[in-house]
């Protein structure tokens, strides 16, 4: 049988009689937006999180760019306002920014992790820098003391792409709490997929939820009086029901995708692959993807495809080589250029059976 990269529909089915009781209960009640099930699942997921607030937003970009234009409209930075940033991540942390007018300054991440270097931070800040924006990629978490005590210390907001690690932690604090917001993608293959697009937004400072609040609703706080000039993003009752039943079980879906992870760390073993390195505590990570690296990707795609082994690249071309940013082009970030031409994505889900880690391990082995 196939070994699929991931079997949505395998893992949406064990929720499913309780999925489909709450969409039943949602098309009954007549109520299809900002009602009682979009407001259940804020509360539980800013108690889950350990933040004040969560505001249910369209998707994960516009939660990123709807943090940083309320950042804007409290005067907290102003166009033209530069935000540190990895350059290795997804290109929505950077359309985030540049969105809003702001100006995203790339920071080559670390080989070994594949997160941004804390430690190239501080020389990118000059007198425009406003905010860090963090991507915990691949699912793996990236903080720490000295992060905390440069943003202090420059008076910079920390800004968490949270998209790919729910459930991940720092030090007993988790993901999505550790900054001063924070946004959050549940696209269906995220390790809390919804059945569609749909997004949040954590946060313990309340006029800045206040104010995305009401951008995210036309500008609006009170129907039909616009105080901003705002969006359309806010979460369904539909998304917001789904997410409240998967939400549950987050915590033993994650630990399932470190079992698999740790497996693959202590089992592969070929010189031609490099794999991400062994995390000080496992349990911190969520492992969304499980990233390795080879200077023949594109054979050992093709020989896993052979053997019926689906694999991804997450990403092929990096943020600064997209023809969306011509301004970009002539960047020289090496570390970046080769992460994203090596990278190749395993198969990693709390759905996977362990002959199916097992078959992988053995074809990568024999490669």
């Amino acid at each position: 049988m196939p070994i699929k990269f991931l079997d949505l529909q395998k893992i949406n089915l064990q929720h499913q009689v309780e999925i489909e009781h709450k969409l039943l209960e949602v098309f009954r009640s007549g109520w299809y937006l900002l009602g009682k099930e979009v407001k259940t699942f804020e509360t539980n997921l800013s108690e889950y999180i350990g933040t004040q607030h969560a505001i249910g937003v369209s998707n994960g970009l516009d939660a990123l760019r709807l943090i940083l234009r309320a950042y804007i409209e409290i005067g907290i930075m102003k166009k033209g306002d530069e935000i540190i940033v990895p350059a290795n991540t997804y290109i929505a942390s950077i359309l985030a920014i540049s969105d809003n007018g702001l100006v995203p300054v790339l920071v080559e991440p670390s080989i070994e992790d594949y997160n941004i270097d804390i430690s190239k931070i501080e020389e990118k800040i000059t007198s425009k820098t406003k905010g860090i924006m963090i991507v915990h990629l691949y699912g793996r978490v990236v903080f720490s003391d000295e992060l905390k005590e440069i943003s202090e210390r420059y008076n910079l907001k920390i800004i968490e792409d949270n998209a790919q690690a729910i459930g991940a932690s720092f030090s007993g604090t988790k993901t999505g709490a550790l900054g001063d917001a924070a946004g959050f993608s549940f696209y269906p293959g995220k390790n809390l997929g919804a059945l569609g697009d749909a997004g949040a937004v954590t946060t313990s400072d309340s006029n800045l939820a206040e104010t995305i609040r009401a951008i995210a609703n036309y500008g609006s706080k009170e129907k039909y009086v616009n105080i901003y000039q705002g969006l359309n993003s806010r979460l369904d009752e539909i998304q917001a029901a789904v997410l409240g039943v998967k939400l549950k079980y987050i915590d033993k879906e994650n630990n399932r995708r470190r079992e698999i992870a740790e497996k693959y760390i202590k089992s592969i073993k070929n010189e031609k692959i490099t794999l991400p390195s062994i995390p000080l505590d496992m349990k911190e990570h969520v492992w969304h993807v499980f990233v390795i690296r080879t200077k023949q990707r594109k054979e050992l795609q093709e020989y896993l495809e052979k053997n019926n082994v689906q694999t991804l690249i997450h990403y092929p071309i990096p943020p600064h080589k997209q023809k969306a940013y011509p301004e970009l082009q002539d960047f020289s970030l090496p570390i970046t250029e080769t992460i994203h031409r090596e990278v190749l994505s395993l198969p990693i889900s709390p759905v996977m059976t362990d002959n199916e880690v097992d078959e992988i391990i053995e074809y990568l082995n024999k490669f």
